[in-house]
């Protein structure tokens, strides 16, 4: 596959867009309801730490695949060289569909809440800005991707940064004597129905490792590139979590965790009183910013690709004169992200996230095991860090997580999959259509032949 977008990334801007997506609005609000799936610490702790191995896993597995398969689109190039186009169109349909409006709408919505801590805001105007937000950073991740990426390093170090000090600050002024942490750390008990569904919230906070792979087409030498700024990236994300689930447990109590939706600003109060809520509340908009900007450079480079293969409008394909990006298709994205921004809660948009991209994720990690087979000459790149136990272990994990959702979210599960196998028929006619027009096109350049 030719490169039709300029390779401009390097590794700092690489690493700054895994650690800009992944890092959003989950650590400030998903704490709250892993506390109430499982109510103790030791249960806390082990859900934190099953969902970073799993991500870990995926990760050094997309690390080799990406340096075989370095194209616009990535996991979605993946599962196509692997399983075909079919289920590479049921990927990208689930994305149209679902999860593509899921992750956009829900990290603008929580930017355009927490700026009700400096302005008054309405229901509608809270939707309103996050429109504007979404339409905005389209606009400049059109205009370059340079630029988008600039913008991308300097929020991101941003945040990390100031992320990082604010659970310093907690864990020194806060007071520990209230908090979970101030009484022997035990194991707990942790059900299978508490779990199952902590561990699909806590997995939507570390999402952003898949959406790195769709740049590929983008990012300069591969093959050096991924592996420093995943092995780099995933440890600032693993740093700043646990620091913050640590601040956040030094000063609040495992139920008061739970009753908190936002969990971030009680426990800065807590530690330095009513400004702290405000702190909070500018860190969380310059996060979710950040994580906007990253999830619109990446996610429609998979309708670039769906596109260059002929599966989505050709149109979508188009990369602008001047500007050199795909601006087709991230006007197509922010639609969807406007969509979104109208219709759901947070943790509904995170929940139907999970349960519907999940599944595609083990599949492209799984085709680790057969790109080498139909390509043998990248199997060496193929085989990253970690092979074959990485992988297979990812894969039994995902085949467990997605059949404990199935156990405690039926409904959202039935519904997601449900919406997957629409798309077969979709598939079917999509490529009937496209035959009877590529046999139109050639009926009408014989004609003009003669």
């Amino acid at each position: 596959m030719p490169d039709r977008l300029p390779r401009q990334l390097g590794v700092v801007s690489t690493a700054g867009v895994l650690v800009g997506i992944t890092i959003g609005s989950g650590i400030f609000r998903v704490p709250s309801t892993v506390a109430a799936d499982l109510g103790s610490v030791g249960g806390i702790a082990a859900v934190w730490l099953a969902g970073a191995l799993i991500t870990l896993a995926g990760a050094l597995t997309m690390v080799g695949l990406t340096t075989a398969l370095p194209f616009a689109g990535g996991s979605y190039v993946f599962i196509r060289e692997a399983y075909g186009p079919l289920v590479a169109f049921l990927y990208g349909w689930i994305k149209l569909i679902v999860t593509g409006p899921a992750a956009l709408a829900a990290v603008a919505l929580i930017f355009a809440e927490y700026g009700r801590a400096f302005i008054t805001l309405s229901d509608p105007q809270v939707h309103l800005l996050a429109a504007v937000l979404l339409a905005a950073l389209t606009a400049a991740n059109i205009r370059s991707v340079k630029w988008s990426a600039g913008l991308q390093n300097v929020s991101t170090i941003t945040k990390v940064i100031a992320l990082a000090a604010l659970s310093l600050v907690i864990l020194h002024w806060g007071d520990r004597a209230n908090g979970a942490l101030s009484a022997p750390v035990g194991p707990g008990t942790i059900s299978f129905r508490g779990f199952w569904p902590a561990l699909i919230v806590v997995l939507w906070t570390y999402t952003g490792w898949v959406d790195l792979t769709f740049i590929a087409g983008e990012v300069r030498d591969p093959t050096r590139t991924f592996p420093r700024a995943v092995a780099s990236g995933m440890a600032v994300i693993l740093m700043v979590y646990l620091l913050a689930n640590a601040a956040y447990l030094y000063v609040l109590s495992v139920p008061e965790m739970a009753r908190s939706p936002l969990v971030a600003a009680t426990a800065a109060e807590r530690a330095i009183g009513p400004h702290g809520a405000a702190l909070v509340a500018a860190l969380v908009m310059i996060s979710t910013f950040s994580s906007l900007n990253g999830s619109i450079l990446t996610s429609p480079r998979v309708f670039f690709a769906m596109a260059e293969d002929r599966l989505f409008f050709r149109s979508v394909a188009t990369v602008h004169p001047k500007y050199r990006t795909p601006f087709v298709a991230l006007l197509l994205y922010m639609v969807l992200g406007l969509i979104g921004v109208t219709t759901r809660s947070f943790e509904q948009l995170a929940e139907m996230y999970v349960l519907g991209i999940w599944p595609f994720y083990a599949l492209a990690v799984g085709a680790v095991f057969l790109v080498p087979r139909r390509r043998p000459d990248l199997a060496s790149l193929c085989r990253a860090w970690g092979y074959p136990v990485l992988p297979a272990a990812f894969i039994l994990v995902s085949i467990a997580m997605v059949a404990g959702g199935a156990v405690t979210r039926p409904l959202e599960t039935g519904v997601g999959v449900a919406i997957i196998l629409l798309g077969v028929p979709v598939y079917y006619a999509w490529r009937a259509l496209g035959k009877r027009r590529a046999a139109a096109e050639r009926a009408a350049s014989h004609s003009v032949t003669r």
